[in-house]
């Protein structure tokens, strides 16, 4: 399952480190708590919108490019999950194929 959270805190993070901002220069700038945004980042804590604007404005970011990125990041992780599932359902088909006598249950009588 993907968790948009998480993907929304590495994105910030991401941004921040980017632009070779601190925790605490973020957390001064958004006037939030420098936990809190630490939080955020590790996909701990919900987001508000409110938060979330504060954050982008501290990071001098839209909003906009902010959730764009998580967008692509949400595609790609959906992307490999379908492949892996994909994949594991080629598995068991083959293992299916290779069964001898297909599903026959013995019995003692």
């Amino acid at each position: 399952m993907v968790i948009f959270r998480r993907l929304l805190g590495d994105v910030l993070r991401s941004q921040r480190m980017r632009k070779g901002l601190t925790l605490r220069q973020v957390s001064a700038d958004a006037r939030v708590s420098l936990g809190y945004i630490s939080e955020v980042e590790r996909g701990q804590k919900e987001a508000s919108s409110e938060l979330l604007a504060s954050i982008c404005m501290a990071l001098d970011v839209p909003l906009s490019e902010i959730l764009s990125e998580v967008s692509d990041a949400v595609a790609l992780e959906e992307a490999a999950l379908a492949m892996q599932l994909e994949s594991m359902e080629k598995s068991l088909d083959l293992a299916d194929e290779a069964r001898p006598g297909g599903d026959v249950v013995a019995s003692a009588a």
